[in-house]
């Protein structure tokens, strides 16, 4: 076995106001090196991408963070600590121990060396390129790792060639926000040749298999160009991994996971919810599509916090740090129930107790008891959130892909195939149906996409004989059967007569429903800040982010979370963290 035995080491480089030393460390546990500089032995590539995958770790639990405590869905407690308390205030500042971009830099600084010597072009004696898969791996990090800094910092020093000296990391980079990033990785790099690329397989770790660790390339594509406002690309990059993920004729379908009223006496309720969020096998239609693997032990490695942050234990002296905001769970009463029972469809009233009034997500994976007692005897408040019971952190599941598939076709021009995925959930019939005729002039474009019948049955409660059901609509998954809902329609007023303005009011209509629906979905996760911040880039409305997050307790306390925040969220360079006025906003 090859073994790799000349590493550099450099020692740390002190900080320089004009360039970016601070963040592109070159010592020996950022940059590790082959014996000659070229990465074409299995072992070589297999030791250095494990490498990435543990870099990755270090920045795991800040990208639930930022993306959480900064939006509107979750809200401090007493026990928070000061540097998660400030960056829910938008109060970070360059000594907070979430804000190390340097992290951020360790992978990319590390798949900037992979990608510049592995030997992609080495094949073996049946003539397969033997690096690809590997090498498809580390440019999909890349990219995914730049776009987290992008949305977090604003703007930020962009390198693609490995920092190995003093001097290259004294150098002063130039700089891209949001849009150039993603400009970069769609225009100049060479990602999109490698979405069909086979990624490696490195069985299980730690009881996990290796696949869910990498990140699927039409997934980052997807992203990337949902942020650039390609949309109709973007639909076609998130269709391409719903329909390639299990091969040729195979299904990828939402599911019909959900948690619903056993009848309308409104005392119990079923859910299939929980168990899929923390299965993480990679099966054919598992949920979880990506995550960053966790430590088991809090002494080694890269250990999680996200359980005890958002869960009580003795571990954190059962005491929380997050907790469900006033705006979260109103907006989760707001949803009205549509319940099927005796062929009819009737809706629970609006008083019920538990947060079961209105949509059941926040009910399945939100639960508290305010006379618990722990090991002491004492009393206290307990608070669990199912969303996090295993120590890996969830980056990407197969709801996810769906919605933003919504939010592209929305903004792409065709709210009503939006609606669908919303409501009823899509096949050919419902894209035939439902979709097209309102839409002829681009029918041969739409038909493209295509949801076979045979593949993709669309869950209907009154069809009692139906046995291949798979689809479903996602506001479903916790309201019902959203189809016959009188309060969950596709937005139309008659008093608009020209065509495309009313396409262009339903657009916007329709994605405050996706947000909201992600915000039901999604609640926790961490994409929440970045999908209010997307919005409200693309509509030009800093308002539509800073009016949900001063409504996070509730909008009778706006004023009193305007004066907590003491940030103007209407002016976006607000939105955004700096550090040494190096990366990101100016301090």
């Amino acid at each position: 076995m090859k073994k790799i035995i000349r590493i550099f080491v450099f020692t740390t480089i002190l900080s320089s106001v004009v360039g970016c030393s601070d963040f592109f460390e070159t010592d020996s546990t950022h940059v590790i090196f082959a014996e000659d500089e070229h990465l074409h032995n299995a072992n070589d590539t297999i030791y250095s991408l494990i490498g990435i995958l543990n870099k990755l770790q270090a920045i795991g639990d800040r990208t639930v963070l930022f993306g959480e405590a900064m939006g509107d869905l979750v809200d401090v407690t007493n026990a928070t600590s000061a540097d998660l308390r400030d960056i829910a205030m938008f109060n970070v500042n360059d000594s907070n121990a979430y804000n190390t971009p340097r992290d951020y830099y360790a992978v990319i600084n590390n798949c900037n060396y992979y990608i510049a010597h592995a030997d992609t072009a080495l094949k073996n004696n049946r003539n397969e390129y033997i690096f690809k898969g590997e090498y498809a791996v580390v440019k999909g990090i890349r990219a995914w790792t730049y776009l987290q800094l992008a949305m977090v910092y604003g703007n930020v020093p962009f390198v693609t060639t490995p920092i190995l000296t003093k001097e290259d990391a004294e150098r002063d980079y130039p700089r891209k926000d949001i849009q150039g990033v993603c400009e970069y990785f769609l225009d100049e790099d060479s990602l999109q040749y490698l979405a069909d690329i086979e990624f490696p397989s490195l069985g299980d770790i730690k009881g996990v298999p290796s696949r869910l660790f990498y990140i699927p390339i039409n997934i980052i594509l997807g992203d990337l160009n949902l942020w650039a406002g390609r949309y109709m690309t973007a639909a076609r990059c998130y269709y391409d991994y719903i329909t390639k993920r299990n091969g040729t004729n195979s299904t990828y379908s939402t599911g019909v996971n959900s948690i619903e009223w056993k009848s309308s006496n409104w005392s119990t309720t079923v859910s299939s919810l929980q168990s899929s969020l923390s299965d993480e096998a990679n099966a054919a239609q598992s949920e979880i599509i990506s995550l960053i693997p966790g430590d088991s032990i809090p002494s080694e490695g890269y250990y999680s916090q996200l359980r005890n942050i958002y869960n009580t234990s003795a571990d954190n002296d059962y005491k929380c740090s997050l907790t469900p905001s006033k705006g979260m769970i109103d907006l989760s009463a707001k949803q009205v129930y549509c319940h099927y029972e005796n062929k009819q469809f009737v809706y629970p009233p609006r008083t019920l107790s538990n947060n079961k009034s209105g949509d059941l997500r926040l009910s399945a994976f939100w639960s508290t008891s305010e006379n618990a007692v722990n090991a002491n005897g004492d009393k206290y408040t307990s608070q669990n959130i199912l969303k996090f019971i295993t120590r890996n952190i969830h980056i990407y599941r197969r709801q996810l892909i769906y919605l933003r598939l919504a939010e592209a076709f929305n903004r792409a021009g065709y709210p009503r195939f939006a609606y669908q995925i919303l409501a009823s959930g899509i096949n050919d019939r419902i894209i035939n149906d439902s979709i097209i005729p309102h839409y002829t002039k681009d029918s041969l474009k739409l038909a493209q996409f295509s949801f076979p019948n045979t593949r993709y049955g669309v869950y209907d409660p009154r069809d009692e004989f139906a046995t291949n059901s798979n689809t479903m609509g996602i506001h479903s998954r916790g309201s019902g059967f959203s189809p016959a809902n009188i309060y969950y329609q596709m937005p139309y007023d008659s008093t608009i007569t020209d065509s495309i303005a009313l396409i262009q009011w339903q657009i916007d209509m329709v994605e405050d429903m996706i947000v909201d629906e992600e915000a039901l979905e999604f609640a926790f996760e961490g994409y929440r800040f970045y999908d209010l911040m997307r919005v409200a880039l693309r509509r030009n409305q800093p308002s539509y982010l800073a009016d949900r997050i001063y409504s996070r307790r509730g909008n009778g306390k706006r004023d009193e979370m305007k004066s907590l925040i003491q940030k103007d969220l209407t002016n976006p360079s607000n939105w955004y963290l700096g550090w040494k006025n190096q990366i990101g906003a100016k301090k």
